[in-house]
């Protein structure tokens, strides 16, 4: 048990003195093969393609090539001479999908019926695995016999002839009133 402890003091005291106070994650990136992964900073504008937020921090394309740089310079003259494929350019260049197209169904319902139903079939599969194996058979009270001979019992004895089922019962007929 010494020598653990030892062995343990012994690492700590090697290490350099920084050591100890830097963060997790620049100590966490050096280990393995791969680079360490980067997290998108929040503080700086971000293109939100999303129907709630109209107009984004920033344009859908903030790279241009030359074709989008002399789009962008015919942007600043007369509309009227612009054609209807550069007005949708230079739309494109700031969004990247309409709102009809936002709004267009993806079909994720879909998946998400079919996990249901995939869910609900191993579900009966499960309960009737369990009628099979695992629960006990039936009693015998419960065979359309057996009920047959108990109401005819109930019957003949009469049971609550006021208002329950022996009142519903014709004695002399031996039929149902």
């Amino acid at each position: 048990m010494l020598r653990l402890i030892a062995a343990r003091g012994g690492r700590l005291l090697a290490r350099p003195p920084g050591a100890a106070l830097t963060p997790v994650c620049s100590r966490a990136s050096s280990h393995g093969e791969g680079e360490a992964s980067t997290a998108v900073d929040m503080s700086r504008p971000l293109y939100w393609n999303r129907l709630d937020t109209p107009l984004p921090d920033k344009p859908f394309k903030d790279v241009l090539n030359e074709e989008d740089t002399a789009l962008k310079q015919k942007e600043k003259g007369p509309w009227g001479q612009l054609t209807k494929e550069e007005k949708i350019a230079i739309y494109r260049l700031a969004f990247q999908r309409t709102y009809p197209e936002m709004k267009q169904s993806t079909g994720e319902w879909k998946t998400v019926v079919g996990g249901i139903f995939i869910f609900l079939g191993l579900t009966g599969l499960v309960v009737i695995w369990q009628s099979y194996y695992v629960y006990p058979p039936q009693p015998r009270t419960f065979t359309e016999d057996w009920q047959a001979r108990q109401l005819q019992r109930m019957l003949d004895m009469r049971v609550n002839p006021i208002e329950g089922f022996s009142a519903k019962w014709d004695y002399e007929k031996g039929q149902w009133k």
